[in-house]
């Protein structure tokens, strides 16, 4: 077993390629049951007896992995029904939930509930037993079978009447958005219905030549207490959304007849601080291979010795046998070389020796093996190194016929975490340069999209950023395998709270029974993706408060961690522990949360209502000088897009309040890029604080894309206002502020605000240059305005008393004395017509490739008119439909499903997918009472 100090190069690495609805290789990167130093490992039987062919060898394909995506049949009870009895456990009852609360309130005590009967939880806690280390621990199936009787389980209910859908699905995103105060659900969680109960029913057609084999159903995510009957018989569930999980259909599959598949979800209102969707919003697979087979996330790739000349390779593989007899078996392993693409290139560069096993009828034995790779083709992140890939081929044979072919992707990189220089990838020492992400799609929702998902990390890329923090729960599979293409460094999470509540109804109700089973889920699950470089169990956690008790807590989550994989260092967001309090002792790396900048300390902060601390980089470094320290999260800077209110603040950072930023009657937050919320900082006080203390590895802006909910400071909205990119995937002036600092080699240059102001003529309207220069020089109407140099620590140049005149504004940015680059806003005329550009104008005709197109209101000489918000209409001709609309405006309470829309501030999006099957061209047209006009021809192929 590969065990090293936070300090030693680590390579653990994986990634995952997505694929088609007819793409039967395996998707992920796949368990291995456990990491400690144990041969064998009993599986837990379960209650039904499977059904098994005599003979453990097979005849089938050795493996099949299917997408059941398409054909679900679904049903929400409304807001007057009455739901079903079927739940999983009781909760608390919520009284006086205020959903607006300060992001950084302390956490309070979870409230007791009495135990009762008639929950189904003690059917579904078995579901988890692979998760659970202690066998005394495993929970054990009570006889029965609750909801059996229950008609939306029955094979033979018609639910013709329900909704068609097709997975991933959210079932809130459309709307309508819940308005004002006192409804079900607040700005909180983004003011969508996602809250109550709805069933999703599906047949599966099981040939008879499946008859022996073991089928799983695989569930990436669904939000939340799913609970799953096949054939009227319960199977099992997890209440966890962010999870993804496993259960095994074969005891109650009939082969050669059509299955009844029935899924229930129940999303508590009170159950998050952010938008968490609703509904099954991942991909879901069967999964069909032979009674011996790689198990769950069943191989384990580990590298040493990484150098440009050689890496040894070792490989865990997990055999599990779920066949009545003892068998011995085989088990070979390719290693080839992954393109571009993600495919096999050319011949294998490395075979492990074939490896022989005993494996007794109901347990795994694991089989492990090494490999030198000569002048391996390293991992690494963009833009400096390159995320080369490659993929370990495993088989499995009995007697000379194949079991199972199992696929692992994976990549070669050395890591080293050091508590001064920071990180170091292969050798290279490596700023983060990062954002923190929530997982929703903006106007899509939580429903998973792998366009979307590389949209949003390709302008990520564009402004500078090398590394993600997935928070506070595990991303879709497929995100990551983006990340591992793309060369992202990835802060994988779990747990925004424990045992302790920060929504009535959030994670805390089910942490005491499911904290195992989620934890160790998510490292099996994507501890061979390379972009993963550090797990995360905690974020902001109420235990931070609760001395040696929370520490506790920490500890075991920490152990754990470490038995599933000793490679990977651990971490625990924290904003309130300080360096002599226990928590910051349990994890290998300081993360802190706005205490490197300090929270409400100083300049315009001080005095403010809640946590208040100093800057606490030195103290932690001193106080832990072996461990490294990053910024968790940073900034937490506010802002609309285009928005430009008056007057400016003068210094570099200040809390937004009504009339110093924000503006209570449009709620909308200035676009100066100066304001935060109470406990953050602008963006150029938290550059200033990063160079000040260079032995922090770097840090997490808050965050990359606006998210659904949390819309502080104004919570009548529906979603943040803290991205670098708006909702709809538009930049802020923000995103040039990051990108001149993050790209320094860029020539660049921004110039904010826009050059609109009527109402101004004649008073000080403030321009602000971002530029990757280090001096410019500012012409209004060809008139130099000065020359000026950025200063030390100073990532703005500043005219702050520019006396509005309509005309031409121009900057020109020097760097080292040369030119460098140029920048012009002009005053534009009124909306004269609309101009539509695509992010591409080819769509594959798979009902899952999306094409954003964005709609411009121009004046007659093509000018952008930035603050022009002109309604929109748009129609769509040929093999396509309009999935949603958006603007990008936090205070919008327009449905994203409408098909028309008013910009904001001169630009306004729609996204069109291609039908599935249909081949032509599509033609979108967007109109205007007006304006001329505009039509831009797509391909579906």
């Amino acid at each position: 077993m590969l065990r090293i100090s936070t300090l030693l190069p680590v390579v653990v690495a994986s990634f995952l390629v997505v694929f088609s609805a007819d793409d039967n290789r395996e998707a992920n990167s796949v368990k291995f049951l456990s990491v400690r130093k144990i041969a064998h490992i009993d599986v837990p039987p379960g209650e039904v007896a499977r059904s098994l062919q005599k003979s453990p060898y097979a005849t089938q394909a050795a493996r099949e992995r299917i997408l059941i995506n398409g054909g679900w049949k679904f049903y929400k009870y409304g807001p007057t029904e009455k739901a079903d009895s079927l739940i999983y456990d009781v909760r608390p009852e919520v009284q006086n939930e205020q959903d607006s609360k300060a992001a950084d309130s302390r956490p309070t005590e979870a409230v007791a509930i009495a135990a009762t009967t008639g929950v189904l939880k003690p059917w579904i806690l078995p579901t988890g037993n692979d998760f659970v280390k202690d066998p005394a621990k495993r929970y054990t199936r009570p006889a029965g079978n609750p909801g059996g009787n229950f008609p939306f389980v029955q094979p033979r209910f018609n639910d013709q009447a329900w909704e068609s859908v097709n997975l991933p699905h959210d079932w809130a995103i459309k709307g309508p958005f819940y308005v004002g105060e006192g409804v079900p659900i607040g700005g909180g969680m983004g003011r969508l219905p996602v809250q109550g109960v709805a069933w999703y029913r599906k047949k599966l057609q099981i040939p008879a030549s499946d008859a022996g084999r073991t089928i799983y159903l695989d569930v990436d995510g669904a939000m939340s207490y799913a609970m799953v009957w096949l054939n009227g018989k319960l199977v099992g569930g997890w209440p966890y959304g962010y999870s993804s999980w496993r259960l095994d259909l074969t005891p109650y599959l009939v082969p050669g007849a059509d299955n009844q598949l029935a899924i229930r979800l129940d999303n508590p209102p009170s159950s998050s601080r952010w938008y968490p969707g609703g509904g099954i919003y991942r991909n879901v697979w069967l999964t069909k291979v032979n009674p011996v087979h790689v198990g769950q996330w069943g191989t384990v790739v580990t590298t040493r010795n990484v150098s440009q000349s050689s890496a040894t390779i070792d490989l865990k593989v997990a055999v599990a046998n779920y066949s009545k007899g003892d068998t011995n078996v085989d088990v070979a392993t390719e290693i080839y070389l992954l393109n571009a693409k993600g495919e096999k290139s050319g011949r294998p560069v490395a075979t492990l020796a074939p490896a022989k096993a005993a494996v007794r009828a109901e347990s795994t034995e694991t089989v492990s093996g090494s490999v030198v790779i000569a002048n391996p083709k390293r991992w690494g992140p963009a833009p400096t190194q390159t995320p080369n890939r490659y993929v370990a081929v495993t088989t499995i044979s009995a007697q000379g016929t194949t079991l199972d072919t199992y696929e692992t992707p994976f990549g070669i990189r050395q890591v080293q975490f050091d508590p001064d220089k920071g990180l170091l990838v292969n050798g290279e020492h490596l700023v983060i340069k990062g954002v923190n992400q929530h997982h929703d799609l903006g106007a899509l929702g939580a429903a998973f999209n792998v366009r979307a998902a590389e949209r949003q990390l390709q302008l990520l890329r564009e402004m500078g950023c090398n590394a993600i923090r997935m928070s506070h729960n595990p991303p879709a599979p497929e995100l990551l395998e983006l990340t591992d293409r793309l060369g992202f460094l990835v802060i994988d999470e779990v747990f925004d709270s424990w045992e302790t509540k920060k929504t009535p109804l959030d994670f805390h109700l089910i942490f005491p029974d499911w904290h195992e089973q989620d934890l160790r889920a998510m490292v099996r699950r994507d501890r061979n993706h390379p972009s993963v470089i550090l797990w995360s169990f905690g974020n902001e956690v109420g235990e931070q408060y609760t001395g040696e008790k929370g520490a506790d807590v920490a500890r075991r989550l920490h152990t754990i961690v470490k038995e599933e994989d000793p490679t990977r260092p651990t971490t625990v967001a924290m904003n309130y522990a300080k360096p002599d309090m226990p928590l910051p002792g349990v994890p290998d790396v300081i993360s802190l949360n706005y205490q490197g900048e300090g929270i409400r300390y100083d300049g315009a902060y001080k005095g403010l209502k809640g946590i208040s601390t100093p800057p606490l980089f030195p103290e932690f470094h001193k106080k832990f000088p072996g461990k490294m320290i990053l910024s968790s999260e940073n900034a937490s800077a506010l802002s609309s897009r285009g928005e430009y209110q008056f007057p400016v603040f003068d210094g570099n950072s200040a809390p937004v309040l009504d009339g110093q930023g924000g503006d209570p009657k449009t709620h909308q937050v200035s676009s100066y890029e100066l304001y935060s919320v109470a406990f953050g900082s602008s963006a150029d006080k938290v550059f200033a604080t990063l160079e000040k203390h260079p032995y922090v590895a770097g840090g997490f802006a808050w965050t990359g894309w606006d998210y659904l909910g949390e819309p502080t400071p104004y919570y009548s909205s529906r979603s943040s206002y803290s991205g670098i990119i708006d909702l709809a995937g538009f930049k802020k002036d923000r995103f040039y502020l990051y990108q001149a600092y993050w790209r320094p080699e860029l020539p660049m240059a921004h110039l904010l605000p826009h050059w609109n102001w009527p109402q101004r003529l004649g008073q000080v309207v403030p321009v602000h240059v971002f530029t990757s220069g280090d001096e410019a020089e500012l012409f209004l109407n060809g008139k130099s305005l000065g020359r000026k140099k950025k200063a030390a620590y100073e990532y703005r140049l500043r005219w702050d008393d520019v006396v509005y005149a309509p005309g031409e504004l121009k900057v020109v940015a020097y760097k080292n004395g040369k030119r460098w680059a140029e920048d012009v806003v002009r005053t534009s005329g009124e909306a004269a017509s609309l101009k539509l550009t695509a992010d591409r104008t080819t769509v594959t005709a798979t009902d899952d490739d999306l094409v954003f197109v964005t709609a411009q209101l121009t004046d007659k000489n093509g000018l952008l008119v930035p603050n022009a918000n002109n309604k929109i209409q748009f129609s769509i001709e040929g093999p396509g439909e309009i999935v949603a609309t958006d603007n990008g405006d936090a205070a919008n309470l327009e449905s994203f499903a409408s098909p028309e829309r008013e910009a904001f501030n001169g630009k306004c999006l729609v996204i069109v997918r291609g039908k599935k099957g249909q081949v032509g061209t599509i033609r979108l047209k967007a109109q205007g009472s007006g304006l001329e006009g505009a039509v831009i021809p797509l391909r579906n192929k």
